[in-house]
């Protein structure tokens, strides 16, 4: 099969024909349908990130990724060949988090080797375009909502970068009830966008955020988006 090998050590990345991969006990293999490029995957390359775990020097880059189920490994239950999934974007190891796509081969591939447990059942109307950026750019955003920030109903928000995380934090702001929701990003476009997305208001400046605070005597959290 196809796949995208990025060597760490020189930083040079290439399309290889390599074999493709048996899953081991507990592991599918997944034909990959869509793989996203996440900024990560940039600084990845250009060795701005280093991977913690890797065991080699070579990596197939790509944490977010959707496709179909191709083979099942030993002592796999609960799921079937050609089943939809999407992967998550790492897994828990003996306590440690391992990135999918850093520490060990990702999505920019034919096919993908996941631990079953990291499998999402995602159905049939949604396109594998979309489910393979919820591992991340939703998740991320979430957890940044609900754990970071703990943001509860009718509590101010800001999400400050409305980018493709950005985006989503603005949406899911208002699914658990923040009001307002306030928007920061210096590019006119993304403002537009903050807004369409259920963003209360937009504004080019720090500061902006910095007199609505000082005016409504109400902290605002703000939720960080890379």
């Amino acid at each position: 099969m196809l796949a995208a090998r990025l060597n760490v050590k020189t930083l040079t990345l290439s399309m290889d024909d390599v074999p493709i991969p048996e899953p081991g006990p507990g592991q599918v293999r997944v034909k990959v349908r869509a793989a996203g490029v996440c900024l990560s995957d940039v600084h990845l390359i250009d060795g701005s990130v280093r991977p913690l775990h890797l065991r080699q020097d070579e990596v197939t880059p790509g944490h977010e990724i959707a496709g179909t189920i191709d083979a099942l490994g030993p002592g796999v239950t609960g799921y079937s060949a050609g089943q939809r999934v999407a992967l998550q974007a790492g897994e828990e190891r003996g306590g440690v988090l391992y990135a999918r796509g850093g520490d060990y081969d990702g999505g920019w591939a034919e096919y993908t080797l996941a631990t079953a447990t990291t499998l999402v059942p995602i159905p049939a109307n949604l396109p594998f375009e979309q489910a393979a950026i919820i591992p991340d750019a939703v998740s991320t955003s979430w957890a940044a909502i609900t754990a970071t920030g703990q943001v509860r109903p009718a509590e101010a928000a800001g999400v400050w970068g409305v980018g493709g995380l950005g985006a989503h934090a603005v949406m899911l702001l208002r699914l658990v009830g923040a009001v307002p929701v306030i928007a920061v990003d210096p590019l006119p476009a993304a403002r537009a966008r903050a807004l369409e997305f259920g963003a209360d208001a937009a504004f080019d400046a720090p500061k902006a955020v910095q007199r609505l605070r000082r005016k409504e005597g109400n902290p605002i959290r703000l939720v960080l988006q890379p």
